[in-house]
């Protein structure tokens, strides 16, 4: 469709002359199209023939003008033919004027329609327009197959400039034509003299415009696939990374709630052993499913998020404790998944957490659609060793997924992180 509406617009600016015609002043009477400079010859000559079919017009006191041939056989003129006419100067000194337009014969109004059957402008019109159409679709399509098959090669190319001399060749053979006396358009094949200069330029510049077209929306075309290439490459690195960094949390989480269950069976306390395998069940089945995605509601991640508090509350009962601070109309916004997960765990690992010190963690949202974990700095006596896997795994998943950066604030006496939601996709 884009090469058609391209060919249209070649054909139109290659045949403006023509379409000029139907807007200009429009004159029945068909006018002999011979260069030159015209010079009226007022007067009454009388025609003259040669043996050999020339003729002359001749006048008294002035120079003689020359009839060709061909005006005389068209215009079926007979010897002593009077005649009112104007002349074409000679084109070099001693040289003479020649016929250019006949007035009056014989004492009546010359009607060149007589003669001359002019074909439908509209016809003529619609003829030039569908050959140059054609003519820029066959280039395009030629270098576009040709170039796209063979790899944008250096043998593509070469082949591609044979085919389009091979297409112009041929289709400057069955150029129309007017024929002005049989009033008819005809294939420039079938005219005697087959070379026209005007037509070999039209053709050409229909060629080149359309091969330079052409080879601009290849080269387009090469570079968009070059970037849907590069753009799918980087999709399979970030599914990859993603991959990876998800590995990352399944052991690390797993481990701990091993610790924590091992506790609570170690302690006899059988209900709350099943209630916490409730738990751990669904914190799993959550990782299970949601894992691999990129984006989850903010209300699944808290329902996890609560699950997952769930077995820490149990581990330091009565000495931690979670604030959910959620507005509703954040609930349907999204965030990567277990995004909450590194930053409880974290919260926990690095605080002292007794009964005299209890910790309290805020998980909240800004009215500016950020959520934040916060909570008080109590740091341990002993640090425990950090893989480091739990916040930076963070940073980079809010990296890779959404494009945007976390903030991570510590004054020394709160430790604050806060992440902005997605809106929800309408």
């Amino acid at each position: 469709m884009i090469n058609l509406m391209v060919a249209v617009a070649i054909s139109l600016v290659i045949n403006f002359s023509y379409l000029m015609l139907l807007f200009g002043e429009q004159h029945n009477e068909w006018r002999p199209r011979i260069p030159g400079r015209n010079i009226e010859y007022p007067g009454v000559a009388e025609l003259s023939l040669s043996p050999d079919g020339h003729g002359y017009l001749v006048y008294q006191h002035r120079d003689s003008v020359y009839v060709p041939q061909d005006r005389i056989r068209w215009f079926r003129l007979q010897h002593g033919d009077r005649m009112e006419v104007d002349v074409n100067a000679p084109r070099r000194e001693g040289g003479h004027y020649r016929l250019n337009r006949i007035y009056m014969l014989n004492g009546m109004e010359f009607d060149y329609n007589k003669f001359f059957n002019y074909p439908s402008q509209t016809f003529e019109i619609l003829s030039q327009l569908c050959f140059y159409i054609l003519l820029s679709l066959l280039l395009m399509t030629a270098v576009q197959h040709t170039i796209r098959r063979y790899r944008y090669g250096t043998p593509s190319v070469v082949l591609a400039c044979v085919l389009c001399a091979l297409i112009g060749l041929g289709m400057y053979f069955i150029a129309p034509y007017t024929d002005w006396h049989e009033g008819a358009i005809k294939l420039n094949f079938m005219r005697q003299d087959k070379i026209d200069a005007q037509l070999i330029l039209k053709c050409s510049m229909a060629s080149f415009v359309s091969i330079l077209y052409a080879w601009v929306r290849l080269l387009v075309s090469r570079q968009q696939d070059v970037e849907m290439q590069l753009e799918q490459l980087k999709n399979e690195s970030l599914t990859s990374k993603y991959n990876m960094l998800m590995g990352q949390i399944s052991p690390h989480f797993f481990f701990n709630s091993l610790n924590s269950l091992s506790m609570l069976v170690r302690d006899k306390q059988s209900d709350t052993a099943l209630r916490y395998i409730e738990q751990l069940s669904y914190t799993f089945r959550y990782i299970i499913q949601n894992g691999q995605n990129t984006l989850i509601p903010l209300s699944e991640e808290l329902k996890f998020a609560e699950a997952y508090s769930y077995q820490y509350s149990i581990r330091y009962a009565d000495k931690l404790f979670f604030d959910f601070q959620i507005e509703d109309r954040f609930r349907s916004w999204a965030l990567p998944a277990l995004s909450l997960q590194p930053l409880i765990g974290n919260t926990v690992k690095h605080n002292t957490i007794t009964k005299s010190k209890p910790l309290r963690v805020t998980i909240r949202t800004t009215a500016d659609g950020w959520l934040e974990v916060l909570n008080p700095i109590a740091p341990k006596l002993e640090a425990e060793p950090s893989t480091g896997i739990g916040l930076e795994n963070l940073k980079n998943r809010w990296r890779l997924i959404t494009g945007h950066e976390i903030e991570v604030h510590n004054d020394g006496k709160s430790f604050l992180v806060r992440m902005p939601l997605q809106p929800p996709t309408k």
